[in-house]
């Protein structure tokens, strides 16, 4: 048994290119960048950043979502698979890997993160007092000699 499976959040480093293939099939290919955050022991505790920068390819309707709300900046999550093409360069042969995406989320930044809690949690806050205030009489059938149902 063997497993091809990729998992990636990263931050896309220019817009997808977008080509039509045969029978109109779309595919997009951009760069995504993961960095990894460590301390260095040996040097004083100093904060230091590796990058490492993943080509993205994207078909069909994934594509097609790329093209419109994909862009430069943007956090994504990708999940997929590794794929190496090989091809033929002045006689030498060269290869290329890729992440072949098969699912794709996008992640805002931490304000838009923050700001989206922060109206969901508002929303809540009106609802409950809403309801903590609504008069009970409006609950009941005021034609209606019956208690309460709670």
């Amino acid at each position: 048994m063997s497993v091809n499976k990729v998992i990636l959040i990263g931050n896309v480093g220019k817009d997808p290119e977008v080509k039509h293939i045969d029978n109109g099939v779309a595919v997009a290919r951009f760069p995504l960048a993961t960095t990894e955050v460590y301390y260095d022991r040996n040097n004083n505790n100093e904060k230091k950043e590796i990058t490492e920068w993943h080509n993205i390819v994207l078909w069909r309707s994934l594509a097609e979502t790329a093209e419109k709300y994909v862009k430069k900046g943007k956090q994504l999550f990708i999940e997929g698979k590794i794929q190496t093409r090989s091809y033929d360069k002045d006689g030498q042969k060269m290869y290329f890997t890729e992440i072949v995406g098969t699912n794709m989320m996008f992640l805002g930044k931490k304000e838009d993160q923050e700001q989206s809690q922060h109206t969901q949690f508002n929303q809540a806050q009106n609802t409950q007092q809403t309801s903590q205030t609504a008069p009970v009489d409006n609950l009941i059938n005021e034609k209606s000699n019956e208690e309460p149902p709670f």
